[in-house]
């Protein structure tokens, strides 16, 4: 092959070669002018394998209080913080106190509701100290629910998991002046698991996905989600916003 030849060869090659990439660049301008060559931004819209996308909170769905609930400070109050907890929750522990404080500087405008959220896929004590406090409820009345209550939270604080066994919580119903023969016979019969269940499933219906989630209504009806263990000032900023 003699050098001219060899010479017209390496510039076909050239030639293709540069068409090739002018044409590539081209089509390329074409699809990022139309915008189907553009990713930006969708993963943000476009699910993560694992990594579920969770429903929208809906306060509003929340079951109306009633003179049923366990219900803490004025029942006329302008403001009701509904609270859905779980005993054995760490996070709640934390929120407990936070909670009494609200009502100590609220007074009479805020009332502190309290219903069950049992996490029992992780908190294997959270049911049956749910139940044992519904029992301690039926047997004696509202204040000494909310006795029993203090008390669950005050023992969980340093071990939740030995402190809310079923011996435990029979000892603690006894404490507050409950018969612990009385609520023993009250868990073996599930007289309270539906009722626990139904708290659990309103707070399901209303956005609730974990504990505490806590959901400020007005006597206008309007509802907000407070989600998770907040400290004093933040919930006091969402209070007010409401006074």
């Amino acid at each position: 092959m003699d050098n001219k030849t060899l010479m017209k060869i390496l510039l076909a090659a050239v030639a293709f070669i540069a068409g090739f990439v002018l044409g590539s660049l081209w089509s390329e301008n074409k699809l990022l002018k139309s915008g189907l060559g553009n990713t930006t931004g969708k993963t943000t819209s476009t699910p993560t394998a694992g990594v579920p996308t969770p429903p929208p909170a809906t306060p509003e769905k929340m079951p109306a209080v009633t003179a049923e609930d366990h219900l803490r400070g004025n029942p006329n109050a302008p403001i009701k913080l509904v609270e859905y907890s779980d005993y054995e929750c760490p996070f709640c522990n934390r929120f407990h106190p936070t909670m009494q404080q609200v009502l100590e500087e609220y007074g009479d405008q805020v009332a502190w509701v309290y219903r069950h959220f049992p996490l029992r896929g992780i908190h294997p004590q959270a049911q049956i100290s749910a139940e044992a406090s519904e029992c301690v409820a039926k047997l004696s009345d509202d204040d000494t629910f909310w006795a029993f209550t203090d008390l669950l939270f005050e023992k969980a604080a340093v071990d939740a998991g030995s402190a809310l066994t079923r011996d435990k919580l029979l000892g603690y119903a006894s404490q507050v002046g409950v018969s612990a023969t009385a609520v023993d016979s009250c868990l073996k019969n599930g007289e309270t698991t539906e009722l626990v269940n139904d708290d659990y499933n309103g707070g399901s219906a209303a956005g609730i996905t974990g504990t505490p989630g806590t959901i400020l209504v007005t006597a206008d009806g309007e509802y907000e989600l407070i989600s998770g263990a907040l400290p004093f000032e933040q919930v006091k900023s969402v209070i007010d916003s409401y006074l």
